[in-house]
C-alpha cells in the first residue's frame, strides 16, 4: 500500500495552477452630482419694530358721584344697563333742600312786591330813590338765593352725561349718598381706545394722528388705531411715555382687554434667506454655498424671522450662491448640479 506521504504529495501536485489566483476588484463607480436649487443672497432693507402691551378702555368714561347728602330713593339701572344721554340714573331724597327752595321762593316774591310798592311810592313822591335802590338790591339777593337753592335741588337728580353702559354699580336704593361718594361707573363702549406706554427711545418717532398696528389676541383681531393723546413728559421711574390710541373698530371688544401695539423703528439693511436654506447642525445652523459646482459648508448666526425668511447676522455675504433645495444630505466639497 502506498504510504500516507505519497498520497498527500499526489494531491498537492494535481491542483491546477490557476486555483490560487485572486479575483480582480470591481472598479468604483464615480458619484453622480446631486441636483439642487440655488439663489443668490442679496441685501434687504428692513424696518426694526418695537412691540409694547396696552389695555383697552373707553374713550368716554365717568364715575357718577353725589354732590349732596341724602338717601337714595330711585336707582333704575343695573350692572350692564344701556342708557341714553339724559336718562335718570339716581334720585336722592333731600327734604331740607326742598324746604330751602320754598323759602327762597317766598323771599323772592316778597322782594318783588316790596320793590313794586316803593316804585309806585316814588312816582307819587312818597318815597326816595335810595329806598328804591335798596329794594332792588334786596331783590337781587333774593334771586341769587333762589337760584342757589334751585341748583342744589337739581343735584338730587343725577342723569347720564352721555350714552353708554353701566360697568360698575356701587350703591343701592336706601343707601345714604354723600358728596363725592361714587355711585356708578358709566362707559361708552362703542368708542374704545388702547392705553399704553412707549419706551423713551421710541418717543421721538410717535406723533399725533400716527397710524399704529394693534393686535387683540383674545378677540383674534388685528386692526389699526389713531394716536389721539401723547403725554408731554417721560415717566422717570419706567422711562416710558403714556399714549392713547383710538381704535377704528370696537366691535367684539370689551374694556380691560389685553392689546399688543407695534411701533415703527429705524430702517436698516441685512441679509435674508429662505428658511429652507438653513440646515440644523446640532446646536448650530449651517448653509451650503455653491462655488464652481461644489458646495462648501458655512456656519451661520440667525436673527429675525419674517414671512418664511430668516435674517443672517454672520456667516454669509451678499452675492453668495446658496442651496435652498436638496441640501439635507449634502456634505462639504460634494459636487452638485444646479437645476434651472
Amino acid at each position: 500500500m502506498p504510504s500516507l506521504l505519497a498520497i498527500l504529495f499526489f494531491c498537492l501536485v494535481g491542483l491546477p495552477v490557476s486555483g490560487h489566483a485572486e479575483n480582480p476588484q470591481t472598479p468604483a463607480v464615480a458619484a453622480q452630482p446631486v441636483r439642487v436649487q440655488t439663489i443668490t443672497v442679496r441685501k434687504t432693507k428692513l424696518s426694526s419694530r418695537v412691540e409694547v402691551v396696552g389695555t383697552v378702555q373707553a374713550v368716554d368714561q365717568a364715575v357718577i358721584a353725589a354732590k349732596i347728602s341724602g338717601p337714595i330713593v330711585e336707582l333704575p339701572v343695573i350692572l350692564g344697563s344701556r342708557v341714553d344721554k339724559g336718562d335718570l340714573l339716581v334720585k336722592i331724597n333731600a327734604r331740607e333742600i326742598t324746604a330751602r327752595v320754598l323759602q327762597a321762593q317766598a323771599q323772592l316774591a316778597q322782594a318783588k312786591r316790596n320793590l313794586q310798592r316803593e316804585e309806585k311810592l316814588l312816582k307819587q313822591h312818597a318815597s326816595t330813590p335810595e329806598t328804591v335802590k335798596s329794594m332792588r338790591d334786596m331783590l337781587a339777593i333774593a334771586q341769587a338765593g333762589y337760584h342757589e337753592a334751585a341748583g342744589m335741588l337739581s343735584y338730587t337728580t343725577i342723569k347720564a352725561p352721555f350714552a353708554g353702559v353701566i360697568t360698575k354699580k356701587i350703591a343701592n336704593i336706601g343707601d345714604l349718598a354723600t358728596p363725592g361718594m361714587p355711585l356708578l361707573h358709566l362707559e361708552d363702549n362703542h368708542h374704545l381706545q388702547v392705553v399704553t406706554a412707549i419706551p423713551e427711545s421710541s418717543a421721538p418717532a410717535i406723533k399725533l394722528h400716527d397710524r399704529l398696528q394693534i393686535s387683540i389676541p383674545t378677540a383674534a383681531k388685528n386692526l389699526t388705531g389713531d394716536v389721539a393723546e401723547i403725554s408731554p413728559i417721560i415717566d422717570p421711574r419706567s422711562r416710558t411715555m403714556p399714549i392713547k390710541i383710538n381704535l377704528d373698530d370696537s366691535r367684539d371688544l370689551r374694556t380691560g382687554m389685553f392689546a399688543r401695539i407695534t411701533l415703527p423703528g429705524r430702517s436698516y439693511t441685512t441679509l435674508m434667506v429662505p428658511k429652507a436654506a438653513i440646515v440644523p447642525f446640532g446646536q448650530l445652523k449651517k448653509i451650503f454655498v455653491v462655488d464652481q459646482n461644489k458646495v462648501h459648508l458655512r456656519l451661520v448666526r440667525t436673527g429675525l424671522r419674517k414671512d418664511g425668511r430668516v435674517e443672517i447676522l454672520s456667516g454669509l455675504e451678499a452675492g453668495d450662491r446658496i442651496v435652498i433645495q436638496g441640501n439635507r444630505l449634502l456634505k462639504g466639497g460634494q459636487e452638485v448640479h444646479i437645476a434651472d
